[in-house]
């Protein structure tokens, strides 16, 4: 459906992450765009396990929300029900824009993720947890998965001489689609940086200690290995953020909690509400694709929305993936199973984990 000329249809995002922001700011010369986020600031969360062994990094990877847009507003508020196109906030302020984008993400332990309030907070809870790190000897990591793996090498880059431990119930690191080739250069890789894998068994139980937090740990797997540490993270559990979902919203929902949506990104059954990143089943959960998506229907909205260009189809992505370990080490995959080395794999995100790309789409200025 072309819009009429000469009005401006409105666009609400809910979430302003990777791919909520870029559908925003892509929008906001053709649409009133009105972004909708719980924080007042994105938070760059591809730096957030450098941060953690490097707190200077706090004052790089936070982005606030009112630099983003020229013309559009951005409000701090948090939906607790959509159903259809009707948006009710926390606030009370209620929604129904011409089209809507669900974006809001997913949660994921601390402290790849946060679920502090605002900025300060975060940055404080990151701090605290650097110190109970920086005076822990033995650090255990549970999951051998992309966060797991990344945060060993930001450890171990930082702090060499501590005892790292990573724990997974799946024979091998780095599950899904990959070339063995890229886990064995990751595990070979770990194995020089003098990191233990234990693998293969799982947990009698989960430490009773709040992960990041100071503690004397001490449990074992099902295969009697003892695991011992002063701190562990969890490095697993992805949530999609989708309880405030309603009626045939909610419904829509597969039995992890994501949107079935189809090749425009449509939810299913809808046709002005779509689903991208976490929260959707386009694809596999990764920041990377998600800003695709946001990309790919910001282009679809503006054809539509304009009358100007035609609509693509998102097409799932190959088995793709980085791997930094440390500033200086990690791995790739690109498709086709082409390893990139440890080299380009510092140079694409390892060295500055793509930092300067965010702060590029916040440039607009304070109001006078």
């Amino acid at each position: 459906m072309i819009e009429k000329a000469g009005t401006r249809p409105s666009v609400v995002v809910l979430g302003g992450g990777y791919g909520g922001m870029f559908v925003a700011k892509l929008l906001d010369d053709v649409a009133d765009v009105t972004l909708v986020d719980p924080n007042e600031a994105f938070m760059h969360n591809l730096a957030s396990l450098r941060a953690l062994v490097e707190p200077e990094w706090l004052d790089r990877i936070f982005f606030p929300y009112r630099h983003l847009l020229v013309n559009g507003r951005f409000l701090r508020d948090s939906a607790v029900a959509v159903d259809g196109r009707h948006v009710t906030l926390a606030s009370g302020e209620t929604l129904e824009p011409d089209y809507l984008v669900l974006a809001t993400g997913s949660a994921y332990p601390f402290p790849a993720k946060t679920d502090k309030p605002d900025t300060e907070s975060t940055k404080a809870a990151v701090r605290a947890a650097h110190e109970v790190l920086a005076g822990a000897e033995r650090v255990l990591l549970v999951g051998a998965g992309p966060v797991g793996l990344e945060l060993a090498g930001e450890i171990k880059a930082s702090f060499p001489g501590k005892h790292v431990t990573i724990a997974d119930v799946a024979p091998d690191i780095l599950t899904g689609p990959y070339a063995q080739e890229l886990r064995d250069e990751l595990r070979g890789q770990l194995t020089e940086l003098g990191v233990e894998l234990k693998l293969g068994s799982p947990l009698r139980e989960l430490p009773s200690a709040p992960p990041a937090t100071a503690a004397s740990i001490a449990i074992a797997t099902e295969a009697g290995e003892k695991l011992t540490a002063d701190v562990w993270y969890r490095c697993f559990g992805v949530a999609p953020r989708t309880d405030y979902l309603r009626g045939t919203l909610a419904r829509a929902r597969d039995d992890q909690g994501r949107l079935a949506v189809d090749g425009l990104l449509r939810v299913q059954g809808q046709e002005r509400v779509f689903a991208i990143g976490d929260i959707s089943d386009a694809d596999r959960d990764m920041a990377g694709f998600a800003r695709m998506q946001g990309e790919l229907l910001a282009a679809n909205l503006r054809a539509t929305i304009t009358g100007e260009g035609e609509t693509v189809a998102y097409e799932r992505q190959p088995a793709l993936i980085l791997v930094p370990l440390g500033p200086e080490g990690g791995d790739g995959q690109l498709p086709g199973q082409t390893l990139i080395g440890r080299e380009m794999a510092s140079q694409i995100k390892g060295e500055h984990l793509m930092v300067d790309s965010a702060a590029a789409l916040f440039t607009v200025p304070d109001p006078a």
